[in-house]
């Protein structure tokens, strides 16, 4: 496979800062090389380029930064479309979810019935309405099923992107009053942690899978890795306790690996700055390789 590596360094999504570190941390933990390692071609293109906060108005306080934002997705959205179409397979680190619209939108130009698997512990299901914060990496996911406020849900001139019924969020333990209502009243296919604990990360993962290679769509990777427990992942924007273990994340990797179905991925939300000696950005490298072919024999 031919990997195009493409950095998206975004911190205006969201409070915290340090997670536009976070491409550099996991190029710095080998990626490269480790995804040559089991057979890969990559080429690394660098970096979208990020606006400081500092330099920019925060505008609106119910949609943080989103001039700067819109901005960097539409250039985001075209990288992402021509590795597609050049048959690459686009691999788009992080920086916060709020890259989310660009890398999808730019799968669902070329790929109009993409199922999206959604990794996290949010369901970045709020709207302008919803949200307590005003950080657009919390509300993407609805605009990019055609919810929310209108100059996200409209970027690149059409919605919605993806189809509500084919979106599956893996691994939530932390939502919002105003988005469980909307998760409920759009039937968007959530697998809690209570979920998860209950069932076991196999057949949830068989269930998750099933749903997103409903007519042979192709599937886009979105993987948070504050999905996983703090205390595996200490390095992300906004750890929350209880969360997926090392083997699950790593079976869910193995799953969608196995699917044969994933076209494209993003890796957001490491932040350096809470890490220890990396281990965040090591993890988020070991589960890429997991998803993209890297078996135990």
């Amino acid at each position: 496979m031919q990997i195009r590596v493409i950095g998206a360094p975004m911190d205006l999504g969201a409070d915290r800062r340090g997670v536009d570190i976070g491409p550099s941390a996991i190029r710095y933990a080998g990626l490269s090389d480790q995804l040559r390692q089991i057979g890969h071609t990559v080429l690394d293109v660098g970096n979208v380029v990020i606006p400081d906060p500092e330099s920019q108005p925060i505008g609106n306080t119910r949609v943080k930064y989103l001039e700067p934002i819109l901005q960097v997705a539409r250039e985001l959205s075209a990288l992402v479309t021509a590795a597609l179409e050049a048959g690459e397979f686009p691999l788009i680190l992080g920086g916060d979810h709020s890259i989310a619209l660009g890398s999808i939108s730019g799968v669902a130009r070329v790929h109009k019935d993409v199922s999206v698997l959604w990794v996290d512990a949010h369901g970045d299901f709020n709207t302008e309405e919803t949200t307590p914060s005003g950080n657009i990496h919390g509300m993407v996911l609805a605009a990019l099923a055609g919810i929310g406020y209108s100059p996200l849900v409209n970027f690149g001139g059409w919605t919605p992107k993806i189809d509500a019924s084919k979106i599956i969020i893996v691994g939530a333990r932390a939502l919002d009053p105003g988005e469980q209502e909307l998760l409920r009243t759009h039937h968007i296919h959530v697998f809690t942690m209570s979920e998860i604990d209950e069932r076991g990360i196999h057949r949830v993962m068989q269930e998750a899978l099933a749903i997103a290679g409903r007519d042979n769509s192709p599937i886009h990777l979105s993987l948070d890795l504050d999905a996983l427990d703090p205390q595996e992942a200490p390095g992300v924007g906004t750890p929350i306790r209880g969360g997926l273990s090392y083997r699950e994340a790593h079976l869910v990797m193995e799953h969608v690996c196995d699917s044969s179905r994933m076209i494209s991925m993003d890796v957001v939300e490491v932040n350096p700055l809470l890490d220890h000696k990396n281990e965040t950005a090591s993890l988020a490298v070991e589960l890429i390789r997991s998803a993209l072919g890297k078996k135990i024999l």
